[in-house]
């Protein structure tokens, strides 16, 4: 659930406590304190649908994300943020857009930002979407700061689907599917309202290479030459799909086969299975298995050994 007992009554953190706690996932985040009352907050880090998640509850009057904020931690990811109790405000890309419960904002955590919380009680749920994965899979880039209404059959699915994920994570071998459902919906809600300009020949020809290599990325063989090949075009036109939606093949490739790795390392830690990281390198598309273990720490900041409970 988004909001339980059990969150409800986690330890109260001070001011410099809840930041490091988002520090944990070299996150940096500027909470602003009310004048009339000491800072008080709680964070759980959680997983939902395979993905990474954080409860949050604070009594700050906003959380800003400066450039500096930006440049110096790195991170390249968007945030689906839920409120879950009280409203706020989230000011991103000149936008300034209102929460109340059951919405959902996206959040790109590449650019500053400000979170104006409209009441002392506020609560709210992160989930972390990677980047590249959303992006290649959506076919466009989102913009920061956009609202889905919760009010919307969309944005209701949403918040339910991520609401009810405690359950539907009990089944581990469901993830793959249940985050392609949140990337649907995400979809839906934060798709262009504008489409000039889309040429909806591309937007097809780019769902098939996209379906070209999922069926494929598992082979250590297949490369961008092979899915131009599939698609029956060059492979500068290949890249050109890429290139206007921030990414490469190449990238997209790497990006699916690392997160499949780190599905079945969690499995394999989950059921004790004792499976070689090594194999899980290879059936995950990797030759080289320093080549994997560079790309793997790059992406997840720890190695493929230490890999555990984190799924992306």
């Amino acid at each position: 659930m988004l909001a339980d007992d059990e969150f409800l009554s986690s330890p109260e953190l001070d001011l410099d406590g809840w930041r490091d706690a988002l520090l944990l996932r070299s996150w940096l985040y500027t909470p602003v304190a009310r004048e009339s009352q000491p800072f008080i907050g709680r964070a759980r880090a959680r997983s939902v649908c395979g993905f990474f998640g954080v409860d949050l509850r604070c009594n700050a009057l906003r959380v800003e994300r400066t450039q500096r904020d930006t440049r110096r931690d790195g991170v390249d990811h968007f945030f689906a943020l839920f409120q879950v109790a009280g409203a706020s405000t989230i000011v991103q890309n000149d936008r300034a857009v209102q929460l109340i419960v059951g919405d959902v904002a996206l959040i790109d955590s590449a650019r500053p930002g400000t979170h104006i919380s409209e009441s002392s009680h506020g609560q709210w749920f992160s989930l972390q979407l990677p980047r590249r994965s959303l992006v290649s899979y959506l076919g466009f880039d989102p913009q920061g700061g956009i609202l889905g209404r919760g009010r919307t059959v969309v944005g209701r699915a949403l918040f339910d689907l991520v609401r009810n994920a405690d359950a539907a994570d009990a089944l581990a071998f469901s993830e793959p599917y249940m985050q392609l459902a949140v990337y649907d919906l995400i979809g839906a809600l934060f798709a262009p309202s504008d489409p000039a300009g889309v040429s909806l020949h591309a937007d097809k020809l780019f769902k098939r290479v996209c379906d070209l290599i999922k069926d494929g990325y598992t082979n250590p063989e297949f490369g961008p030459r092979e899915v131009a090949a599939g698609a029956g075009i060059s492979l500068r036109s290949l890249q050109k799909l890429f290139t206007v939606r921030n990414s490469t093949c190449s990238d997209f490739i790497y990006s699916l086969r690392l997160d499949h790795a780190a599905r079945l390392l969690h499995r394999r830690d989950l059921l004790r299975t004792g499976q070689l990281v090594g194999e899980i390198a290879y059936v995950c598309g990797f030759r080289d298995y320093t080549n994997f273990a560079r790309k793997f720490r790059q992406r997840f900041g720890h190695s493929p050994s230490s890999h555990k409970g984190d799924l992306v």
